[in-house]
């Protein structure tokens, strides 16, 4: 990275294009994802996993719910082929193929036949398009991290890192708002028929904006400067897990807690306060954009954060409150008075966006240029496996099998321990160098 890059203070039209294309790829690929989440939880169940059970049984939610765990298998290998090509052919072109892996794979979706119309076909084929978001998704986070932090100055990796996070919650807060409005304009009737493939065909005109924005960003000036030297791996992978082994499993086990806990946010809370506790589907989703809103603007104040004190002791901060927070939590969600569930996901929030904001630059940071896609890919897609994938299935089976909401909160403190644990093994990383003449490799204590 040039001396100009650390240095400079003024943000160029440059920089705003690239958080510009970090921000707006990120939002569209997690809404194509959350709109899954979301309709998992209020309707998959009935139209295409009917043969597990009666429509709203345990069973066949539970079946649905599997089927947003399933992709996640799946990252780990979108991960490994995505960061094998980043770290040879660079960020930029593997985000432009991301997003539309993404965008078609979540257009098919949206004209899939139910199984009353095709039969066992119908959660086949839904569960094969559920395996390619998976796949594209492995491979774009890592992508828009590093060409955020790689173009970022030094003093502000965090801030710019922060970028492509808050598109999680952006995606949230506009898969929330198309759903939510089609409910209150179709009524609940309309929305089951056919109101709930309008948000999986809207992302076609989305990407269609995301690969405009993404093509006119520049190459990660450390990309620049690698291939200028010549110095890319021939083989990425293998140099990764030669030396490198560590620093992903690190990566992996700092980002379960977090992830874990963000998809009660995405996927499970909107199932659980409809259906467990009736609360009106208008009444919940509104609930859950608000605490996007408090995970974004607390993801920023995270990054910025992380530039003053620290990666290390922001996440440790945060993943100390989620763990005091989980059980009091339940209890205001539980009580169904709307006011305390909205207290609820705003505390939540905060503790979301305080570790998820500084992740970026962390990640980036941990690793040496040369596998620095492949590390920060592949480590973030083991720990979404360990944490998210599997995180509604498990706390409705939790729910089913104990009646106790509190049980949930159990293992979202388990995960959050293992976090804090693995981010506690890693040593500060605030200020490493990135550039190719002296390559940092993050060290362990």
């Amino acid at each position: 990275m040039s001396n100009t890059a650390i240095t400079r203070k003024k943000m160029s039209r440059e920089d705003r294009k690239v958080l510009a294309g970090t921000l707006v790829g990120t939002t569209i690929e997690w809404y194509d994802f959350f709109i899954y989440a979301q309709a998992a939880g209020l309707v998959f169940a009935q139209l295409y996993f009917a043969p597990m059970g009666p429509a709203n049984s345990p069973v066949a939610q539970l079946f649905s719910w599997a089927s947003v765990g399933i992709s996640f298998l799946f990252r780990p290998l979108g991960a490994i082929v995505a960061g094998h090509l980043g770290d040879r052919i660079g960020c930029k072109a593997m985000l432009v193929l991301t997003l539309i892996m993404m965008g078609a794979s979540t257009a098919l979706i949206g004209v899939l036949p139910t199984y009353v119309q095709i039969g066992i076909w119908a959660p086949l084929l839904l569960t094969l398009l559920r395996v390619l978001q998976g796949f594209s998704a492995g491979g774009e986070w890592g992508g828009a991290a590093l060409m955020a932090v790689e173009h970022a100055p030094t003093a502000k990796r965090g801030w710019w890192g922060a970028y492509p996070q808050i598109g999680v919650p952006v995606g949230l807060i506009l898969a929330s708002s198309v759903i939510f409005a089609l409910n209150a304009w179709l009524g609940v009737e309309q929305y089951l028929a056919w109101g709930w493939r309008v948000p999986f065909l809207v992302s076609v005109i989305l990407i269609v904006v995301g690969y405009v924005i993404r093509r006119a960003v520049s190459e990660s000036p450390v990309f620049k400067e690698l291939a200028e030297r010549k110095r890319e791996s021939s083989a990425p992978i293998v140099q990764l897990f030669r030396k490198n082994t560590k620093q992903v499993i690190l990566t992996a086990l700092i980002f379960i807690g977090n992830n874990a806990v963000g998809y009660l946010l995405i996927a499970f809370f909107s199932s659980y306060a409809t259906k467990t506790l009736k609360m009106p589907t208008s009444t919940v989703l509104p609930i859950v954009m608000v605490g996007a809103l408090s995970w974004l603007a607390f993801s920023l104040y995270g990054g910025s954060l992380s530039d003053r004190i620290g990666r290390v002791r922001t996440f440790q901060i945060d993943y100390i409150a989620l763990i005091v927070w989980m059980i009091p939590m339940f209890l205001l969600i539980d009580s169904t008075n709307i006011w305390l569930f909205l207290i609820a996901v705003i505390v939540m929030g905060f503790g979301l966006g305080l570790s998820y904001g500084p992740m970026s630059a962390l990640y980036a940071e941990m690793f040496p240029v040369e596998v620095r896609y492949s590390g920060v890919s592949i480590g973030y897609a083991l720990g979404a496996i360990l944490g998210g994938a599997f995180a509604p299935l498990l706390s409705q089976w939790l729910l089913d099998n104990t009646k106790w909401s509190g049980s949930i909160a159990i293992y979202m403190i388990v995960l959050c321990v293992i976090s804090i644990v693995g981010v506690s093994l890693v040593k500060e990383t605030k200020g490493a160098r990135l550039r190719v003449a002296d390559s940092h490799e993050a060290t362990t204590k």
